[in-house]
């Protein structure tokens, strides 16, 4: 709880601000509202001006609040998207307004990605970034999963391939940022090039999962267990620190399929645990931690063949 005259409105994306109607219908309500979502640099309500001007219409002193520590960038975005969702519906002139402040503010934001957040088409956005004069045509963009894709990805593969040769000792991340691609495809570039193939060429498809569950899935995952238990009983792998690190690794990416299962379905109010203005990054952290096991798996062989 904090105090009521302690806040301020602002990054309302409603550019005829508070709704008098909407106001007092929330102020007639006998139940304790949900708490509003708050910028707490700034103390600017992100979601929630109304039941804010409703409360003070009450005479309330202290009002419930949620407290998002970011950026104003951020805080405006997640405002949009937090009223785009729910509430008061944003107007149509409200949804393209907002969209054109974060083309100027984010260029390198996707059509699809901005669209996703401000609640209109992918073409509407693409509209509206054709017609501002101000608004940026960078050479990347970031997509609705997070991750940076180059406008031109043979151009960007092309220049990480020349980074690389150029800078071996840089890391993934600096090649992607100064190519405008994502680190995943630096990687893959990295690895093309290691491998003697086309870096220009795209990645091969990976193979789709099977549902979890398939029958088949479960037998896979049987199988993954009796294999860590296979490398459990190797005395020379659980003599040694690097040793028992991996086999605590592997054990803990095998997880309980219906584990698995109640994570990845929407369960009220978030998908997962996972707050929806949280949900870009963390989809970005769990492709990229998938995308470090695909290059481990990959050295690994490599291993194996020199060896053989």
């Amino acid at each position: 709880m904090v105090a009521v005259d302690s806040l301020v409105t602002g990054l309302s994306p409603r550019k005829s601000g508070e709704d008098r109607e909407h106001v007092l219908l929330l102020a007639a309500v006998p139940d304790e509202l949900p708490p509003i979502l708050v910028h707490y640099p700034t103390m600017r309500v992100i979601d929630g001006a109304h039941r804010l001007a409703a409360a003070r219409l009450r005479g309330a002193a202290h009002i419930a609040v949620r407290l998002f520590d970011g950026d104003e960038v951020e805080a405006f975005v997640l405002a949009v998207r937090a009223n785009a969702a729910h509430g008061l519906p944003l107007s149509l002139s409200d949804r393209k307004a907002a969209a054109e402040r974060i083309l100027k503010l984010r260029p390198h934001w996707s059509d699809r990605y901005i669209a996703s957040v401000a609640g209109i088409s992918a073409k509407t956005v693409a509209e509206i970034r054709a017609a501002g004069a101000e608004i940026l045509s960078p050479n990347a963009r970031i997509g609705r999963d997070g991750r940076v894709r180059s406008v031109n990805a043979a151009e960007g593969r092309r220049i990480a391939m020349e980074l690389i040769a150029e800078n071996p000792e840089w890391s993934l991340r600096q090649i992607a940022k100064v190519a405008g691609i994502s680190p995943e495809t630096a990687r893959d570039v990295r690895n093309k090039m290691r491998r003697q193939e086309d870096p220009v060429a795209g990645r091969r498809p990976r193979p789709q999962a099977a549902p979890v569950d398939d029958p088949d899935a479960r037998d896979d995952l049987g199988e993954l267990r009796q294999g860590i238990e296979r490398l459990r009983s190797d005395p020379e792998l659980i003599g040694s620190p690097a040793g028992r690190a991996l086999l605590r690794l592997l054990s803990a990416h095998l997880a309980e399929v219906e584990r698995w299962k109640r994570l990845g379905e929407r369960v009220p109010p978030y998908l997962g645990g996972v707050p929806p203005y949280w949900g870009d990054i963390v989809a970005s952290l769990a492709f990229e931690c998938g995308n470090i096991w695909d290059e481990f798996a990959q050295r690994v062989q490599e291993r194996v063949e020199e060896t053989v």
